[in-house]
């Protein structure tokens, strides 16, 4: 039996994840990650990177953060601790659903990942303190390739749940979306 379920939104390619964990009296035994498991979504890529996070706050938003080819990637998002709203941002120029987004809550609990391919950005809000987040990427990571897209772009409209108490100066710098959008080359 695959311990994870597929389930398919409404942005074309993104998936969310379900995780089954194994329950008994002493709590649980859950995989995060299995290759033979998740090889429907990964097709021939492979992992190149974990990194973890911590956010102390509630209320910080980080995001929307991409990289282009060829260091584009597909990240596997989990969170470990506290609970947030991952979003992610559909910027493939040719897609049906470019520039739509779609947010997911993820916990402690829920057991829910988001697979977010190549060609999208990706951001969170916490809506708890101490918020730890697990990621598995695709890609290396390549400072001269990262890019981003301004959260709070009115153009995306994203429904941030909660109250925004804080972002890094970077994020907040990042650039708001015109009418005549750059092609990211994604």
């Amino acid at each position: 039996m695959n311990p994870f379920r597929f389930q398919r939104t409404p942005v074309l390619d993104l998936v969310v994840v379900e995780r089954s964990p194994a329950y008994d009296d002493r709590g649980y035994l859950e995989r995060l990650f299995c290759v033979s498991d998740i090889r429907p979504l990964l097709g021939n890529r492979s992992i190149r990177q974990i990194n973890h996070t911590l956010t102390r706050e509630k209320g910080v938003l980080r995001g929307m953060h991409f990289q282009l080819p060829p260091f584009d990637e597909m990240k596997l998002v989990s969170c470990l601790r506290g609970e947030i709203f991952d979003v992610a941002v559909d910027l493939r120029k040719n897609s049906p659903t470019f520039l739509k987004w779609h947010g997911e809550i993820l916990n402690e609990t829920n057991h829910l990942t988001m697979c977010i391919p190549e060609g999208f950005a990706h951001g969170f809000l916490t809506l708890a303190p101490d918020c730890e987040l697990v990621y598995l990427h695709t890609a290396d990571y390549s400072p001269s390739h990262e890019r981003g897209v301004n959260a709070l772009d009115p153009r995306l409209a994203i429904s941030w749940p909660a109250p925004i108490s804080g972002r890094s100066l970077r994020d907040q710098q990042l650039a708001m979306l015109t009418l005549d959008f750059v092609d990211l080359s994604l």
